[in-house]
């Protein structure tokens, strides 16, 4: 699996992985290739694509906005999946799809799971499907060779832990704040401590989200975590018409 290989090299050389989200079509699908090559041309390892959702509840107002904007150029799951297998003729960078679990169930988890794969997709963030509730998807993924990632926070208790990492393959999705993302990141003796008590459960690498907004932050973070996830300054910057290369640079740099 891609992500496992990015994971591992990066591991052996000492790094962290930079993983930047973007939403798909937003402002449109040409314009998410070209933010994607810039991307990767600055250094990510990894690439989260949003797929716009009516009620993506996991998200701040700057991703909502992004999803009203791409819903209203009619992006919808088919199209961007459509989308990830044309951009694969260009790239191999490990795309992970960060959706809602409204889309798939229409969709039919075994059908999308399977499409999922020819596209070219390598890995599932679903924010609002825990891992007692998917194991139907966890199985199909599994058989396609796609990764299931799962999330923890602050909150999680031990029994929680527990669950998501033995669902997660790829990377365990540690939420730094108990808010939406794109609120103020923390870094306080809670989110070390649980850092902590998940990396005693798993040698699964562990990426920290929701937000890091600087390259400054991002430092602090790559500390602690094998990962570090950067979405609404970067959704931000786009919806003011600026590129995103030089920011992404600098992320990469520091982390």
């Amino acid at each position: 699996m891609r992500i496992e290989g990015v994971f591992k090299r990066l591991r052996q050389n000492g790094r962290k992985a930079f993983i930047p989200y973007i939403m798909a079509g937003d402002p449109s699908l040409t314009a998410t290739r070209r933010f994607i090559t810039e991307l990767e041309e600055a250094g990510a390892d990894l690439i989260e694509l949003g797929v716009p959702f009516t009620d993506p509840l996991a998200d701040g107002p700057t991703i909502q906005r992004a999803h009203e904007r791409a819903l209203r150029k009619g992006i919808t799951l088919k199209k961007v999946l459509g989308f990830v297998m044309n951009i694969r003729n260009k790239t191999t960078i490990p795309i992970i799809l960060m959706t809602y679990y409204n889309p798939i169930f229409k969709y039919g988890v075994g059908e999308f799971v399977r499409d999922a794969k020819r596209a070219g997709v390598d890995g599932l963030i679903i924010p609002d499907l825990i891992p007692d509730e998917a194991g139907g998807l966890i199985a199909s993924a599994r058989r396609q060779g796609i990764d299931t990632i799962f999330l923890l926070a602050p909150t999680s208790t031990d029994e929680r832990i527990k669950r998501v990492v033995k669902g997660s393959t790829g990377f365990i999705y540690y939420v730094s704040i108990t808010g939406t993302t794109g609120s103020r990141l923390l870094m306080d003796r809670t989110m070390r401590e649980t850092l902590a008590k998940i990396r005693s459960s798993t040698t699964k690498p562990v990426a920290v989200g929701f937000g890091v907004s600087n390259p400054e932050e991002a430092k602090e973070v790559s500390r602690i975590a094998d990962g570090v996830i950067v979405g609404s300054a970067i959704v931000r910057l786009i919806a003011k018409g600026k590129g995103v290369k030089t920011f992404a640079r600098n992320l990469r740099k520091a982390i």
